[in-house]
């Protein structure tokens, strides 16, 4: 037992040694002056103004002989030049200079990242300047295909395919150029019941249809905008506003419209949800007894074409069986009377002009109809008013009301003697317009 115990501390002061000379060394090695050096390889070289300046003076820079990584060896302490790697150092190469094509060597820009910028030093450089290999741009105009992936579905259609651009500019080497026979994107369609626009990127073929690598070949335009609208075609039914009102109901008219649908064609996404369309307002209390006629023109929604060719429908209306009448009655409430306020009318009695159907205005009486007066105005007032008046009906039959009403309302405080009754015999108050139809 005791033997196990012992083989157990030695394990313990093994790894504490182990620790405390990983410490000391750690600390000789970032306190000590001693310099080292450390090679970094692979360094990637950036050149700049290539697609620019160089294409300006119809130059490109071929990558074939031109240099495209360099070595450096760098110098410091073991701990800094330890942990740099070749992102650790920037090259930089412009182009802005070079203004005639062949080998040649132009100098570059070395940088040692901030990290590191005060605590190492380049000591050597695989190349004192880069080597570049510059072509004279060749390029040419190609056209620019779409090939569709899918179909429309059942009861849809596609319309015109449509290309930011139909051709475009191509440089490069001149070997790779000439195999490029034209350019392609490729939009899938699915299975389309509404309008796709896709960005797609361009791929290029040669005239067998065998696909190129694209990475030799610039333009200006790296993205192609292609739509396909999709279309269906959709009978719509025509109809009207209707404005209705008490004893004027669409329900208790003939009305119909020549020609009462159309056929259109139309983006999906516009007649997706559609089912009619209408052509305007139309105020039924305007309808008489007699049969009118009245023509209006059809207007399509937007982006979509009229298939029937007709471009206007005749409305064709009538009330059968309107009637009109007159009804007396002596029922009038006051609506917010002035408080503590005594209040009496000169014409307890008004003829009320009313339009309905038959049924309902046979049904009608003077029980069913009020006069309502609203007295908010008067609430300080003394004296007669001639009051504007509403009138309601409850006879519970839909009937409509002619004309403008008014009760003659004395107030007065209490005690004072009312103004003196009407003569007997004396016939009910109506105003011209009363009895008249609008």
């Amino acid at each position: 037992m005791e033997s196990k115990s012992m083989e157990t501390r030695k394990v313990l002061y093994l790894l504490l040694a182990f620790c405390v000379a990983a410490i000391l060394w750690f600390f000789v090695d970032t306190t000590n002056d001693k310099q080292v050096e450390r090679e970094i390889t692979g360094i990637p070289i950036v050149y700049t103004d290539e697609d620019t300046v160089l294409a300006d003076r119809g130059l490109m820079l071929l990558e074939e002989n031109t240099d495209s990584t360099m070595d450096v060896t760098v110098k410091g302490k073991r701990w800094n030049v330890a942990q740099m790697d070749s992102s650790s150092v920037r090259v930089i190469v412009e182009l802005k200079n070079v203004t005639s094509p062949g080998e040649q060597r132009v100098p570059y820009q070395l940088t040692v990242g901030s990290r590191f910028d005060d605590l190492v030093q380049v000591t050597k450089r695989s190349i004192s300047m880069a080597t570049v290999n510059i072509s004279e741009l060749y390029s040419k105009q190609v056209e620019v295909k779409c090939e569709l992936v899918g179909n429309v579905a059942e009861g849809y259609n596609a319309g015109q395919l449509q290309m930011s651009h139909s051709e475009i500019e191509i440089w490069g080497q001149q070997e790779l150029i000439d195999q490029v026979a034209y350019a392609k994107v490729k939009l899938d369609i699915g299975s389309a019941t509404g309008s796709i626009s896709e960005t797609l990127g361009l791929q290029y073929y040669t005239a067998e249809g065998e696909e190129l690598d694209a990475s030799g070949i610039r333009t200006t335009v790296e993205n192609i905008q292609v739509s396909l609208p999709v279309f269906v075609t959709k009978e719509l039914r025509l109809t009207m506003n209707y404005i209705a009102a008490p004893g004027a109901r669409l329900r208790s008219m003939n009305a119909s419209l020549d020609p009462a649908t159309i056929m259109v064609s139309g983006p999906a996404e516009v007649l997706r949800d559609r089912e009619s369309i209408i052509l305007g307002d139309f105020d039924l209390l305007s309808v008489g007894n007699t049969e009118s006629t009245h023509t209006y023109g059809i207007t399509v929604p937007e982006g979509c074409t009229n298939l029937s060719g007709v471009t206007r429908s005749t409305l064709t209306i009538s009330y059968p069986d309107r009637t009109t009448a007159v009804v007396v009655t002596d029922h009038i409430r006051y609506d917010n009377a002035p408080e503590g306020r005594d209040l009496s009318v000169q014409t307890p009695e008004v003829a009320v002009a009313v339009f309905g159907t038959e049924a309902d205005i046979s049904a009608l009486t003077g029980e069913n109809i009020t006069l309502v007066v609203n007295l908010s105005d008067y609430s300080s007032a003394l004296g007669s008013y001639a009051v504007p008046a509403t009138v309601e009906i409850n006879s519970g039959g839909d009937i409509g009301v002619t004309g403008e009403y008014e009760i003659q309302v004395t107030i007065r405080e209490p005690g004072d003697e009312p103004a003196p009754p009407e003569e007997e015999g004396q016939e009910p108050v109506m105003s011209p317009e009363e009895g008249e139809e609008t």
